[in-house]
């Protein structure tokens, strides 16, 4: 992704969860995602489709964090 897309996409986060911690990341060797954490708390990874412009949240859950 490209910086601007990352700057963009770090302002969305932040606002729509209302948590100023919250950082999107480019990931290395990859430039078609960016990594999303909270602190150094990794949360998932965002990708854009390429064929509509629309980005896409993955978050996995796992069941011991569940407890």
């Amino acid at each position: 992704m490209k910086p601007e897309e990352i700057r963009k996409l770090d302002a969305y986060f932040k606002r729509q969860f209302q948590n100023p911690k919250i950082q999107v990341k480019a990931r290395p060797r990859k430039d078609d995602s960016a990594e999303v954490y909270v602190g150094e708390e990794f949360l998932g990874i965002v990708f854009k489709d390429e064929d509509d412009g629309d980005y896409n949240f993955s978050m996995a859950i796992l069941d011991v964090d569940l407890d």
